[in-house]
């Protein structure tokens, strides 16, 4: 089983499993890999490094330990030297977002096209609280907000429009 790095033209990060290295190369060229964040299916391998299993290895060591390490009488405690908390690597706010939007996902009702609709038989009281999704044209959602019910616009993944794990 081969782990590549792949990245879709949209700069998106993700990983694929293959059988062989043909495999991904027929699978690429065949247009069969598509980006789970947003469908694209120009793929490209990203480097990477092999992994290997070795007893008695240690645990890489972080960033901060590094730095620590390399600067005797510094104390690494995250962020800029200046003390400001540095922004999460692109990787980390994919997951976030895709954590999200799961998230989402399993606690709401999709109710697709009848969103505007269900969104104010809710707001009015004319059926039960619940949290719903679905789609909305920006005309649609400037009318929602008009009347007072808040709606929010979330991009989801093409990976995750169709069945979920």
């Amino acid at each position: 089983m081969k782990v590549l790095n792949l990245r879709c033209a949209h700069d998106h990060a993700f990983e694929g499993w293959f059988a062989s290295e043909q495999d991904f190369l027929a699978q690429n060229e065949g247009g069969a890999i598509a980006c789970p964040m947003c469908g694209n299916a120009v793929i490209a391998r990203l480097p990477s490094a092999p992994r290997l299993n070795l007893s008695g290895a240690r645990a890489p060591r972080s960033v901060e330990q590094a730095e620590s390490a390399s600067a005797p009488g510094k104390v690494a405690v995250g962020g800029t030297p200046e003390g400001r908390a540095q922004p999460p690597a692109l990787a980390e706010l994919q997951a976030l977002w895709l954590k999200t939007v799961q998230q989402v996902m399993a606690n709401t009702e999709d109710v697709g096209e009848r969103f505007p609709e269900e969104a104010r038989r809710i707001h009015y009281g004319e059926t039960g609280q619940r949290g719903i999704r679905g789609q909305a044209s920006e005309r649609q959602r400037a009318e929602l907000a008009d009347e007072g019910i808040a709606v929010m616009a979330l991009p989801m993944p093409a990976g995750l429009k169709g069945q979920t794990h």
